[in-house]
């Protein structure tokens, strides 16, 4: 138990180093994401096809600022401003698979933040309703998810 507890956390480690790589000298995050989705996601459970599938196609770095986007794919949540974050991967995936979400299901999103979860819902779902209060994040989360043409999406404030 111990030993696969040290294999995990070098890969966390190891990834988190070659992310950083990356990311300062790639603006295309493919390859970043497919290693997010092996080593934080599938490694630990997660193993709906689907879901994996939609980890690796969601683009997390453009639901963060810019100054952030060398950590977007690391292992832990990000800020978001107004004292909010971003959901770690490994949660996003976790709590789609729990939903066991289908292309006929709608599905009402409480808390949009940044939007990323919502993205990922709507990969699935034939629509997600997402609510927000903060008004900057719900505007915010709205520009980038219809930039991104995601009209299955109705952020609400």
């Amino acid at each position: 138990m111990v030993q696969r507890y040290f294999k995990r956390t070098v890969w966390i480690i190891s990834f988190t180093i070659v992310s950083l790589i990356f990311a300062q000298n790639y603006k295309d995050y493919d390859e970043l994401r497919e290693a997010m989705v092996k080593t934080q996601i599938e490694s630990r459970g997660v193993k709906d096809e689907d879901i994996l599938s939609v980890m690796q196609d969601v683009p997390r770095h453009l639901f963060i600022d810019e100054s952030l986007w060398p950590k977007a794919y690391s292992d832990g949540p990000l800020p978001i401003g107004h004292g909010q974050t971003i959901s770690q991967p490994y949660i996003v995936a976790f709590m789609t698979d729990q939903l066991q979400v289908s292309s006929q299901h709608k599905v009402l999103e409480i808390g949009t933040g940044s939007g990323y979860q919502a993205a990922v819902l709507g990969e699935l779902a034939k629509h997600v309703y997402t609510i927000e209060i903060i008004p900057e994040l719900a505007e915010g989360a709205k520009n980038i998810l219809n930039s991104l043409g995601y009209n299955n999406i109705t952020c609400l404030l």
